[in-house]
């Protein structure tokens, strides 16, 4: 992985002649703000090297210029919410940021020097991983404003979804998730059938084949933080009861699984009732129309900007 790296890099820095003035050209112009080749790559790597592109292979052009063209697409999506933020005065203060981070250490149980470490071995800087933090913050906050308050959920949608999930609903508050993340040498498969069948538990699977932060806790990464989850978790985690393992699923291109559980807990939990359900059941049947709100946002940013992609 480090010598494809290096070789990728390398392919990208050190042009010469006509290659390098095909980096140095315009890969698009988003309301007078210039996107370069250069930058369109530099953006892209990360993603190239997972899928090991080799730039020189005619073979994987197709699979590249598929991976610049969404790498160029995200770059576009940023710059539009950049302005919006302009327009609608939405800013992430330092604390903001400071606060976001240690959520992200207390996640991983990670001390701030671990998590640099782990930075660096990622060949990221943390004023770089700041600025990310910076333009996810500000998007949430531009999603609250004109996406969020937009969105209405009745309360016979409520009573409806609850008549049809009641034995389902039960308080989240308090749960964890383990996460289990097999080496490429296992055989997955047949560990999930032993945790399945009740001869293995999650946490002692994790303990002994996990290579996902906190093995040694059986994978407990702490309480669900239900309101900051991306949509593929909550989907996943929201549909499980308590003491529920999922399926293997992939993530970063391993197989996994994830452990929704109650610490202390000796039993199952009991239903909620309506009333206490209530808030559970208006995040679930929010998102989706947040989602769908989202992408109409999305395509009207698009339809009013002055886009010209020259790829």
């Amino acid at each position: 992985m480090k010598q494809l790296f290096l070789a990728l890099l390398l392919t990208f820095c050190m042009l010469s002649g006509a290659q390098a003035a095909q980096v140095n050209k315009v890969a698009a112009v988003v309301n007078g703000k210039v996107i370069t080749m250069y930058d369109l790559q530099k953006n892209a790597l990360p993603e190239l090297i997972r899928a090991r592109i080799n730039p020189k292979d005619p073979g994987q052009a197709k699979e590249m210029d598929l991976i610049l063209r969404r790498s160029l697409d995200s770059m576009i999506m940023d710059i539009l919410f950049d302005q919006e933020a302009v327009r609608l005065k939405a800013t992430a203060s330092e604390s903001d940021i400071d606060e976001e981070l240690a959520t992200i250490m207390k996640t991983n149980g990670l001390t701030k020097a671990q998590f640099e470490q782990r930075l660096a071995a990622q060949k990221i800087s943390v004023k770089e991983l700041r600025e990310n933090l910076r333009k996810k913050i500000v998007r949430q906050k531009i999603m609250g404003q004109e996406v969020g308050r937009k969105v209405v959920v009745t309360n016979k949608e409520i009573e409806d979804y609850y008549k049809a999930h009641k034995n389902d609903i039960f308080q989240r508050d308090g749960l964890h998730m383990g996460l289990l993340v097999y080496p490429r040498n296992v055989n997955a498969a047949s560990i999930a059938a032993q945790i399945a069948a009740g001869k293995l538990s999650f946490p002692e699977a994790a303990r002994k084949y996990s290579i996902a932060p906190n093995k040694e806790k059986g994978g407990d990464m702490g309480p669900v933080e239900w309101d900051r989850l991306n949509p593929e978790w909550s989907d996943r985690l929201s549909k499980m009861k308590p003491g529920g393992v999922t399926e293997i699923f992939t993530v970063n291109g391993f197989k996994a699984q994830a452990h929704l559980f109650r610490p202390g807990a000796t039993g199952p939990d009991a239903p909620l009732t309506l009333d206490e359900a209530r808030p559970i059941i208006d995040g679930i049947l929010r998102r989706p129309k947040a989602m769908e709100r989202f992408e109409d946002y999305t395509t009207q940013l698009r339809n009013r900007a002055v886009i010209d992609i020259r790829l």
